[in-house]
């Protein structure tokens, strides 16, 4: 014998009874069958708003009885050919009188006892189990439909309907042995009392009925079948990436269902464990995967902790007081009291002083616990001794479950340690004695965020998996999306890294998607991104392993990157403005980096990809000394002094530079020189040397009156400006003759010298215009390389590195290789 059961879910219209039949007729293939359904999607639910309505004395309750019946009448129309569903309409129509007779004395009565609201939603297993049952015929498929009600029997205790098991299992034995039938149909959920009225088996009550009916046959088998394919590791509409449970206890599987996995209930469990029998949680809508399988000793695999699960609307209630130490019987009292008011005590913590205990209950239940407590307790309180029990709501609960929990070192740390990376706080922890689980109490706001960072932290391939959320999409960043996506399989093969974009704005609109854009994306059917927006949903996300990318020259994106640290972004910045404003604001990144554990990564601030501020980092960590920094650190400017020759005018080559994309379209830019102090600060910082902008003797080539910088729509100024720059072409002329008369050229030259002083005592800084000799590296620097020389204690003769210092594919991967170094 095997007994199926299918939920709401599978039976919710007729395509979906077709799945279920199509599974059922597989099933008898091999096997007596049992087959327990529920009621259609949603039909328990109309019929407690039925039974509501008339209890109300609102006449609507027709109105609502007639829509049930459509949607009943539409599934048969739909299921059973024409000349064959006569007989299963009059069925059903007969059943719908009756429904129309017991909410008729409801509204009349306005009283709806819980006898009458069990006989009430009775009538939704009655009628899909009765449409599966004429589908059936009407495939000449042999079939005996049987009333739950005849062999399930309960009894009233506490309010609450409890099966009387020997009974109900000898009703169960003595009727399929005497009946040979090889399939059945059973309507889920309903039983009956001594006296043959309905009643109902509770929440999960479709499941209870087979489990029920599995131990009364000594089934080989019983199979769940619902709406997903299986347990799963975690909720999947939180983590998409959750994965089936193949094999599971029946002990973990309780501990995953008490704390809110919904895929079985615990009643469902309890009464085949002792059998041995095993549980097979299937997908009808997917029925050849394997699901999962419950059974008493699973084999064990890879995976020692099995899943994650969360209860919400939880309450902590809070008891303490000076009189509880020392002093027993405070925590039995307050159990017993609350057990006799009818709460279940879901998680108990409570400190090793007995100073204080902390329980977790149901929402619903906190008012009348609260209640119960302090009129228990009234004396103590009145005394000074316990404090009034104190309430506080909106929490979940969120646990790792495994049965080898116990071998596993440091489950429990890596469970606290992702929720700390994200920065959720715990308000209380358990553990059973069992070590099967570990439970946390989180704001019910941090739940989802939580169940994610576990999830990667035990389950996920995703753990490698690096989620990236790029500020500005101009050319660098339009370079490094290119080569993500040509490069990501090949990173993910050589690196174990899978990089997604999961995030991508400019000024105007952004894209955000958690599990990934797409290649072909079209920024500008994104979202308004107004007020810093995509900052503030990017942030909401909390996504673990998240990188925040400034591919902008933006000094508002700039200061966000503390903020971005706190919301555990590690950042990966092109942008020279952070690292290049106040000392003080510089220290403060790196140091809000460490406290929340991120990292940032700038090495394309100064000269693309080139190693530069890594190699000045490098030796400062292994105890280098360094005296002296000295760059040319502007790909635009060497371009121009590189093909100076005093006789192409200075401003025809500025011309021809802005034309081949070698300088800004607003060459003053690149002429300013404030690219090259921003990386010069940049690089002396790195150095060690507390470097402020006040520190550095910088010394323009341009007259601020032809820079005149109040001009700021360069086009309308353009013509003004290269006019003004021809005229000053003498003197650049002279500076140029007076080099190459001595054989040397001219370049515009960034350096530090630690080993002489200004006036504070900080190492002499200073960029300017110089006239170098043949002997020096920079002396055949050509185009728009750039070059920088390092010397130091290890390294007296210098340290030299040149290269392309600008590109935008050179920064993208510059950019791409800090990525990948986190």
């Amino acid at each position: 014998m095997q007994v199926l059961k299918f939920g709401g879910s599978s039976v919710a219209n007729a395509t979906n009874m077709n799945k279920v039949i199509a599974i059922v007729r597989k099933a008898i293939a091999n096997d007596r069958t049992v087959v327990v359904a529920s009621a259609i999607s949603g039909a328990t639910d109309a019929l407690l708003l039925i039974g509501k309505t008339a209890k109300a004395g609102d006449e609507n309750y027709l109105n609502l009885i007639d829509t049930l019946q459509q949607k009943h009448t539409a599934i048969i129309e739909e299921l059973i050919p024409a000349e064959e569903s006569e007989v299963i309409k009059i069925k059903c129509n007969a059943l719908f009188n009756q429904l129309r007779e017991i909410c008729k004395g409801v509204y009349l009565l306005k009283e709806l006892t819980e006898l009458s609201q069990d006989h009430l939603v009775s009538f939704g297993e009655m009628l899909s189990t009765n449409i599966i049952s004429a589908k059936l015929k009407s495939l000449n498929i042999s079939h005996q439909w049987k009333d739950s009600r005849d062999l399930i029997k309960t009894e009233a205790q506490a309010g609450k309907n409890v099966v009387i098991d020997n009974l109900t299992t000898n009703n169960i034995w003595e009727y399929f042995n005497n009946d040979q039938h090889k399939l059945y149909i059973m309507p889920g959920f309903i039983a009956s009392d001594m006296a043959g009225r309905t009643t109902t088996l509770g929440r999960g009550g479709s499941d209870y009925t087979a489990s029920i009916i599995a131990v009364g046959t000594q089934a080989r088998r019983l199979e769940i079948w619902t709406d997903v394919c299986g347990m799963m590791t975690a909720d999947p509409r939180i983590v998409p990436d959750a994965h089936p449970i193949r094999n599971i206890s029946y002990k973990e599987a309780l501990e995953l269902s008490h704390f809110g996995a919904k895929v079985v209930y615990p009643p469902t469990i309890q009464p085949v464990v002792k059998q041995g029998i095993p549980i097979y949680v299937k997908n009808t809508f997917a029925p050849d995967d394997f699901g999962t399988l419950i059974e008493r000793n699973p084999p064990q695999g890879q995976e020692k902790i099995r899943g994650i699960s969360s209860s919400n609307k939880i309450a902590l209630l809070s008891m303490e007081g000076s009189g509880m130490v020392g002093i027993p019987g405070y925590s039995s009292k307050l159990f017993d009291v609350l057990s006799k008011n009818n709460v279940n005590i879901i998680l108990i913590t409570q400190a090793s002083s007995v100073h204080t205990m902390c329980i977790a209950i149901a929402e619903d239940d906190a008012d009348k616990a609260k209640k119960a407590a302090d009129e228990l307790f009234a004396y103590e309180i009145s005394l000074g001794k316990v404090d009034p029990l104190r309430v506080e709501k909106g929490f979940s609960i969120i646990s790792l479950v495994g049965d080898d929990m116990k071998n596993q070192s440091g489950a429990s740390g890596k469970m606290f340690e992702a929720l700390g990376r994200e920065g959720i706080n715990i308000r209380a922890i358990a553990q059973g004695s069992s070590e099967k689980n570990v439970s946390a109490v989180l704001h019910t706001e941090d739940v989802n965020d939580a169940i994610r960072a576990i999830h990667t932290e035990f389950f996920s391939n995703s753990a490698n998996r690096v989620n990236l959320f790029i500020a500005g999409y101009g050319t660098v960043s339009k370079a490094l999306v290119s080569i993500i996506f040509a490069q990501r399989k090949s990173i993910e093969a050589r690196l174990g890294k899978e990089i997604v974009i999961c995030g991508l704005c400019n000024s105007r609109n952004y894209l955000l998607n958690r599990n990934g854009i797409e290649e072909n994306f079209n920024l500008q059917e994104g979202e308004k991104n107004t007020d810093n927006r995509y900052i503030s949903e990017i942030c909401k996300l909390k996504l673990s392993n998240s990188i925040f990318v400034d591919c902008t020259a933006n000094r508002n994106i700039a200061s966000l990157y503390v903020d971005m640290f706190r919301n555990k972004f590690s950042v990966v910045t092109c942008n020279k403005i952070a690292n290049s404003l106040s000392y003080e604001s510089y220290r403060e990144l790196f140091a809000t980096a460490r406290l929340e554990k991120v990292q940032y990564k700038y090495e394309t601030t100064v000269c693309a990809a080139l190693p530069v501020l890594e190699t000045i980092l490098q030796l400062v960590n292994c105890g280098d000394t360094i005296y002296r920094i000295e760059g040319i650190l502007s790909g635009t400017l060497n371009f121009l002094f590189s093909n100076y020759n005093g006789e192409t005018p200075f401003a025809t080559l500025v011309k021809e530079a802005a034309e081949k994309g070698y300088a800004e379209p607003d060459p003053r830019l690149d002429l300013a020189g404030t690219d090259v102090f921003r990386k010069f600060l940049i690089s002396s910082r790195q150095g060690g040397f507390p470097i402020e902008s006040s520190d550095v003797d910088f010394q323009g080539f341009i007259p601020e009156e032809i820079m005149c910088k109040e001009q700021t729509d360069f086009p309308a100024y353009a013509e003004e400006f290269y006019a003004k720059l021809l005229a000053y072409e003498p003197q650049l002329k002279e500076q140029y003759t007076k080099a190459a008369a001595k054989g040397e050229k001219l370049r515009f030259i960034a350096s530090l010298d630690a080993k002489e002083c200004n006036g504070n005592g900080k190492p002499k800084c200073t960029i300017s215009l110089k006239s170098i000799g043949a002997e020096h590296p920079f002396y055949t620097l050509e185009g728009t390389d750039n070059a920088v020389i390092i010397e130091s204690d290890y390294y007296p003769n210098a340290i030299v590195i040149k290269g392309a210092g600008a590109g935008a594919r050179q920064t993208a991967g510059g950019v791409l290789n800090d990525i990948l170094s986190l």
